[in-house]
Order: C-alpha cells, then structure tokens, then sequence
C-alpha cells in the first residue's frame, strides 16, 4: 500500500456491488475515511443477482437494514428455497430447501435414520423440511421455532429487484457520508511500483485514492486491465457461458421460492418479485445458438415479455487474486459463478465482510492480501463444486449436453464428496462451506445419487422407535406448516412495495 494508512476509498462502479460495498464501509468504518464511489448514469446494471441465500441476513445487520423497508423499496418477496424441475431427469422436480432436513438424534445425522427405514415407510425426505413444506404450500411468517417443539422455524432469504436494491442502498450510503460522483472512468492511473494512484474520467478529471475496490464488472477496469492479474477459468466444469434475461408480469400471488428448469443444454430461472418475474436462460453457446436460446427461452414464459431480452455473456471462473496489490475486486469483476444457487450476492457480501474484517493499516499488508486471497479462492472453490454437482449427476441419457456432464472429469474434491456419500451416506463440510449438510444432503438426494450403506450407530435404536421418531416429525411439520398465513398475504400486511415513481 502507498500510502501508511488508509484514509481515502474509492469504488470503481456502482451497481449491486458497488452501493453494498459503500454501504457497509461507510457504516462499519465511515468517520475515519473519506469515501468516493464513481459510476456513470449511461452504463445500465447487469442485474442477475435478483435472488440470494439466508447468509444476506448477516450483511442486513451490518448495515442495520429495516428488513420490512428494505423489501418495500426493492419489490421483494421471501425465498425458502430452490425448486429442481428436470435435473435429475425429465419430469422428476425437487426442491433445495434453507433451514434444517429433520433433527439429528444421538450424534447421528438425521438422514442415516431416514435411510434406514424400508422404501415408503419414511415418506418423502422433504417431508421433514419445515421450509419445503411451506414453500410448496405457498406459506411464509417470520417464525425462528416452531411453538412447543425443538424443532428450528423458517431460514429465508429473499427475491428483489436488483436496480431497486442499488438504488436503496445508494440513498443511505450517500446519507452516511459517501460521496457519489457521476461520470465515465477512462483508465487507471500508476505509481511507479504498480499500485494504483488515481482514477482518471473521461472529462479529465483524476481522482486519488489509498484503497480502490473494482466493480466495473466483466471487464475488471483496475484488477485486470490495469494490474493484469489474471483469469482461472472454470468452463471445463461449467461450460455454460450465455444468458438471455427477460422480465414478465406475474400470474399470481408470488411462491416464496426460485424455481430452476434444466433445458436442452442449460437452465432457465424464474425468481418470484412483487411487481413482475425475474426470468433468464443460461446456456452453452458451443450447444444452442443465441437465437435458439432465445426462443426457448420465450417460448416457456408463463406470462408475456415485458421487454426484449438481454443478452449476458460470461466466462465461469474467478480472477487469481481478488486482493492485488491496492486494488480489491467484487462483484462480476472478481468472477462469476452461474447464479443456480443464488451466490452472486453472497459472494459480494463475504467480499466485503472479508475486507472490513482485514482492513489494510500502517505498514505492510502481505499478510493480510494472502489470507484474503486464500479465503476468497477456498469460497469461490466450494460453491463452484456445489454447482458442479448439479449438473454431473444427472441421468438425462441420450442428450448430449447433459451426457457430456455426466461424464466428465469433476474437480477431486467434489469427486470425493460424491463417492464419500455413496459409500457411507457421510457427509463432511468445512467450517467455512457455505453450504453445509442438509444443503448437499437435498442436492445429492434430490439428483438421485444413493448410498449404500448408513452409519452403524443408527442401529442403537430400535425399528419401531426409529419409525415413531420419523412418523412424529413428519407430523410437527406439516401441522406447523399449515397454520402459516399464505406468503402473499404476509407481504400485503408487512412489507408491499411502494408504487413505482
């Protein structure tokens, strides 16, 4: 770092990531700098990310977000989960639910007693999900226990408008100080040792800083043009590399989840807002032509475009270093994973939380650049294999996207997992996973892949207890899940969106 310490940040774009990345330094660290964020009012939002993960709860308190106000000024609806529909096979949906699968019994996890009950006999594992059952049942209500059980309440997330979200988030971070400047960056501006100095704008202007965060999405403006530091690509593993994106007006009350449709040679999205639905194709261009993609696209709405569809292009993998020298990227400039899971907003989030959390000072940084990098690469690692898993364990036969998939070489580590479950039903994750058990449990489950044996100390309890255990759980979810009040009614008394201006 240039400078002995940090007084001045500048942020090299807005969009989602750059007004998230204002915000929570302007809130955690704001008095001691001085925050610049430049973007000009010409370039539009890529806006992918409509949709996110339980995590983002973390980033609403460190902001001190209304949860109700926030959903009422970026259109949003709650999420419980992922459906599934034809990945596995044609016709076969299920679902990637938040929140537990059950309730582990005597140090065992719960799906080793599911397991060990014959066929039918336990019923469906979803049936032990409280936010499976109620997102099918179209359900919602902020309820973090079910009333007189052990058993967990809901995990949510949310469905938004991502130009909304920016534009929020802009309004409190400039009320907190962030100064905003409007106009296009022509280019970075060096020291001799490499480290960026300034910013200059295309009318002249430069703009000096000690710490500049990237978000100039895609085309890396600071991170890659200007530091060259490089691009891991992942296609191998995940060849998709286009999306069309097109909203449509709604056709009912909004289903509190994100539905995922695997086609011929991709997956089509479609998240759930207030006032319209988020729909998008992403596909492997090498497979089906753009305008092929297109039709497909539109040809499997369930209701009318409300605009022509925009075209995305993008190559799955993430930049060497997201820390380089005085430059920290996020958003679409570190990398991009497809958004099958909702992590593009998450990955900003640990961007950000990361940074504040190793914050350069006086003297030297490569400590903390180092750790930083190692963190970010070891995320960006495991939600790639998630991904992955998706689409390598299919049985889509005869399709030669899908056999493709299916047969190729997946990274060692997701090749372990996979085998790991098929040998013992064992499922292990790293403190610092950001999907866990219950997460790979529904995927690996839910894509067909099957064990062949349990864990032993399942037998220390008995059939006929064991299936009690089963059969009551089953009916504490269902009861539960029944008296919530319908997710459109709980958004029409506690957060609708205010009407566009």
């Amino acid at each position: 770092m240039h400078r002995q310490e940090v007084r001045s940040v500048v942020i090299a774009g807005g969009g989602t990531a750059g007004w998230m990345a204002a915000t929570a330094i302007a809130r955690v660290l704001g008095p001691r700098l001085t925050i610049t964020l430049i973007e000009s009012s010409e370039i539009g939002i890529v806006g992918v990310g409509e949709a996110t993960i339980p995590a983002i709860a973390n980033f609403n308190r460190m902001v001190k977000l209304d949860e109700d106000e926030f959903l009422r000024h970026t259109q949003g609806t709650f999420k419980l989960g992922i459906e599934f529909a034809d990945w596995k096979s044609r016709g076969h949906a299920y679902m990637h639910a938040f929140g537990p699968v059950g309730r582990d019994l005597a140090y065992v996890p719960f799906h080793h007693y599911f397991l060990r009950e014959p066929d039918g006999q336990a019923g469906s594992l979803w049936d032990y999900s409280f936010n499976h059952v109620a997102a099918k049942n179209g359900r919602f209500a902020r309820i973090e226990k079910i009333p007189e059980t052990p058993l967990a309440g809901l995990a949510w997330a949310f469905h938004f408008d991502a130009s909304l979200y920016a534009a929020y988030l802009s309004r409190l971070a400039q009320g907190m100080g962030v100064r905003r400047v409007d106009a296009k960056i022509a280019g970075a501006l060096q020291h001799p040792d490499g480290d960026v100095r300034a910013l200059k704008l295309e009318d002249g202007r430069e703009v000096e800083g000690d710490l500049f965060i990237d978000c100039t999405g895609f085309r890396g403006l600071l991170i890659e043009q200007a530091l060259k530091t490089g691009y891991e690509d992942w296609s191998r593993w995940l060849p998709c590399d286009r999306a069309w994106a097109v909203p449509t007006a709604n056709t009912g009350p909004p289903q509190p989840y994100t539905r995922a449709t695997a086609r011929d040679a991709g997956w089509q999205w479609r998240i759930p807002l207030q006032h319209r639905t988020g729909n998008g194709h992403v596909y492997c261009s090498a497979q089906v032509g753009d305008e092929q993609a297109r039709e497909t696209l539109l040809a499997n709405l369930d209701a009318p475009a409300l605009a022509d569809p925009r075209l995305i292009r993008f190559t799955t993998g993430r930049r060497k270093q997201l820390w380089n020298r005085n430059v920290v990227c996020m958003g679409l400039a570190s990398g991009f994973l497809e958004p099958l899971e909702s992590t593009s907003i998450h990955l900003i989030q640990v961007s950000i939380q990361r940074l504040i959390l190793l914050f350069p000072n006086a003297g030297d940084n490569e400590e903390r650049r180092r750790e930083y990098n190692r963190a970010a690469a070891a995320e960006y690692e495991y939600i790639r294999d998630f991904i992955v898993l998706h689409y390598h364990v299919n049985e889509r036969a005869g399709e030669p996207f899908w056999d493709a998939c299916r047969n190729m070489a997946v990274p060692d580590s997701l090749r372990h997992r996979i085998e790991l479950f098929r040998e013992t039903a064992g499922i292990f994750c790293a403190a610092d996973d950001l999907f866990q058990l219950t997460s790979w449990l529904q995927v690996l489950w839910g894509q067909g892949v099957r064990p062949r044996g349990t864990h032993p100390f399942v037998e220390a309890v008995s059939p006929r207890d064991r299936a009690t255990y089963l059969r009551d759980l089953r009916h504490l979810v269902a009861q539960a899940a029944g008296k919530l009040p319908a997710h459109g009614d709980f958004i029409a008394k506690h957060c609708r969106g205010l009407a566009p201006k």
